[in-house]
């Protein structure tokens, strides 16, 4: 099972200000690192697998934190690629804007998707907007995570897109 303090690899592309990744690991919620370990999922916006309750087997969950702007600089060619399904951001900068997640945000739905909400709203408790991440996906997350793999998050996506 994914265990309960992710493990992010930080680029510091942000402003550090602004940034979720290097608030979860000041509070002690995430654990920055420099090369993934075996038996992680990865979080990566390109990838054709998407996240799915199937996911939780694997031991670590991974979020790669990079400026949105030089995501497509970074290639992750790992089969344990996942990306998420469509959801709006609450995050101050990205509000309302489907996929454009922040990283706590990113990891908060990987959790709930995967049977974890108690986890995922333990990380967005920390922002003063956390918990509007959750009440603008709601149902979506509900139903991602009633799913039994990556197929089924992608027919459920479609109600949502």
């Amino acid at each position: 099972m994914v265990g309960e303090v992710p493990l992010i690899l930080y680029k510091g592309e942000d402003d550090p200000k602004k940034c979720t990744a290097r608030k979860l690991r000041r509070f002690g919620l995430a654990i920055f690192i420099s090369r993934i370990p075996a038996s992680s999922i990865v979080l990566y916006p390109d990838s054709a697998m998407r996240l799915s309750p199937e996911d939780s087997s694997f031991q670590h969950l991974v979020a790669i934190d990079v400026s949105w702007e030089n995501i497509e600089s970074y290639h992750f060619p790992l089969k344990s690629a996942r990306s998420l399904p469509y959801m709006l951001a609450a995050n101050p900068v990205n509000y309302g804007k489907p996929y454009k997640l922040s990283t706590v945000e990113a990891l908060a739905a990987s959790y709930y998707i995967m049977g974890r909400k108690d986890v995922a709203l333990s990380l967005l408790g920390k922002f003063t907007w956390g918990i509007q991440f959750i009440n603008l996906n709601e149902n979506p997350l509900n139903d991602y995570s009633k799913a039994r793999n990556s197929s089924e998050i992608k027919e459920i996506e479609k109600l949502y897109v």
